[in-house]
């Protein structure tokens, strides 16, 4: 372990590697690294701190010691030319400093300028929408392939989506896919401190948002077949079908999706590689042509009513209190407080995050006969239920999906784009859910079922 004033190149450099979530990167990173089928051969690990990076991977690799040839650099988001060090020396870089709104654009620009290929776990809609807006085409000319919401935001949405999506066969089409998302544990659910921040100045930025959208070129929307689902309803929904009340939940990955879908619209065989074999390029065209587009919601699970009061209180304190400067501050100053307990500044211990699971079920409404669409007063008379399970979602789903990604971007990388800033599903959606299948998260179909008319 040490830092060298050589420049090899690495297959990975992850950035933030002693944070909350960087250091489980670095552990999931392990297991691939000089592997014999895993092209993860070369791997360095980077942060501010040269001593928390040192036990970061101490940490990693127990009960093992430490791989000699895992390199440590010490960089800062607040450094710019350290970052554009990391970008020369490493073909993906992992970021895992949030909130990203805060600095993650350093390391976008950084890479972007470089070429060097970029992955994130950040689920910040802004964050995401702007770096497409302002780094695309620097990314598209440098072969830059820059990919956020790489983590449980927004993958297992994403490729849950599309797995419901593609199990209406012709002449089956979907019209909307809700996903319910419960998360469960034998012991007490506690999620990042970072991951309650972004929520709260994501609410407290909002009209920013919009008013950044408004000011977008307008793009190709997918055309649904049907009527739009209605708005409204009750705030409690009771879903018997999957034993869960839920609620709605302004999430990324209803964002994310979106986003895919417009990205298909406009290439309707998803996107070709630099240098894509015709076997991959068959692949490809096949799977796309199998994604249907649908309206898409988020909401989220539980088993309980007071889990829904909870969730609806949390919901109440963010959106009162983010709007204005002291209560941002109260918000950010006793996350335990406000969240009733699901955040806390230390994070779960490793005991609650090797208890706690996910559950994601996708119950998607559409018609048996894409003809029924397009009549009058048309109403899905069919529903598909398929689901997604997996371990806890941010220190440990999160780094396998980030890993996944990153192992098919060193793996396939002709038959990817260029370059250009990306959802996750457009770029990987072909080749990932078989590998995640292969890494803890399943994929499942529960039913297929007419509906009352």
């Amino acid at each position: 372990m040490e830092t060298t004033q050589l420049r090899p190149l690495y297959d990975i450099i992850i950035l933030g590697a002693s944070g909350f979530t960087g250091k489980y990167v670095v552990k999931e990173s392990l297991k691939f690294l000089n592997t014999p089928s895993s092209p993860l051969k070369t791997l360095a690990i980077a942060g501010r701190s040269h001593e928390k990076l040192v036990k970061t991977l101490q940490w990693a690799a127990h009960p093992s010691s430490p791989p000699p040839d895992v390199s440590i650099i010490t960089a800062d988001t607040t450094d710019p030319p350290s970052l554009l060090s990391l970008c020369t020396q490493t073909k993906v870089l992992l970021n895992c400093v949030g909130p990203f709104r805060i600095h993650g654009e350093p390391v976008v620009a950084a890479c972007a300028a470089s070429g060097c290929d970029y992955l994130d776990i950040s689920g910040e809609p802004e964050f995401m929408e702007r770096m497409e807006a302002k780094y695309h085409e620097k990314a598209v000319e440098t072969g830059s392939l820059v990919v956020s919401a790489c983590g449980f935001d927004s993958i297992p949405a994403e490729i849950g989506f599309m797995f419901n999506s593609r199990q209406w066969v012709a002449p089956a089409v979907p019209n909307h896919i809700d996903v319910y998302v419960s998360l469960e544990s034998d012991k007490r659910i506690v999620g990042n401190f970072a991951t309650y921040e972004s929520a709260v100045l994501g609410v407290a930025n909002i009209d920013k948002l919009r008013e950044f959208r408004l000011s977008r070129p307008k793009r190709p929307r997918p055309v649904i077949p049907g009527p739009r689902p209605p708005k409204g309803g009750p705030m409690i929904e009771q879903q018997e079908k999957i034993g869960r009340r839920a609620v709605k939940l302004p999430s990324a990955d209803a964002v994310v999706v979106r986003r895919t879908l417009v990205t298909l619209t406009e290439n309707p065989h998803g996107l070709p590689g630099i240098n894509e074999s015709v076997e991959h390029t068959e692949k490809r065209e096949a799977f796309w042509s199998s994604v249907k587009p649908a309206h898409f919601g988020v909401k989220l699970g539980s088993k309980s009513l007071l889990g829904i009061y909870q969730i609806i209180g949390v919901g109440m304190f963010i959106g009162l209190l983010s709007r204005i400067s002291f209560g941002r501050w109260l918000l950010l100053k006793f996350p335990s407080f406000f969240s009733f307990g699901w955040f806390r500044k230390t994070g779960p211990s490793e005991d609650e995050v090797r208890c706690a699971t996910f559950k994601m079920w996708f119950v998607g409404r559409g018609f048996s006969d894409s003809g029924l669409a397009s009549e009058k007063k048309s109403k899905p008379d069919m529903h598909i239920i398929t689901r997604v399970m997996g371990p806890e979602i941010g220190y440990v789903t999160t780094p396998i999906t980030l890993l996944q990604c990153a192992l098919i971007v060193l793996s396939q990388r002709e038959n990817l784009p260029k370059g250009g800033v990306f959802t996750p599903g457009i770029v990987f959606g072909p080749d990932l859910q078989e590998r995640l299948q292969e890494n803890g998260i399943s994929f499942d179909l529960i039913s297929k079922s007419a509906l009352p008319y």
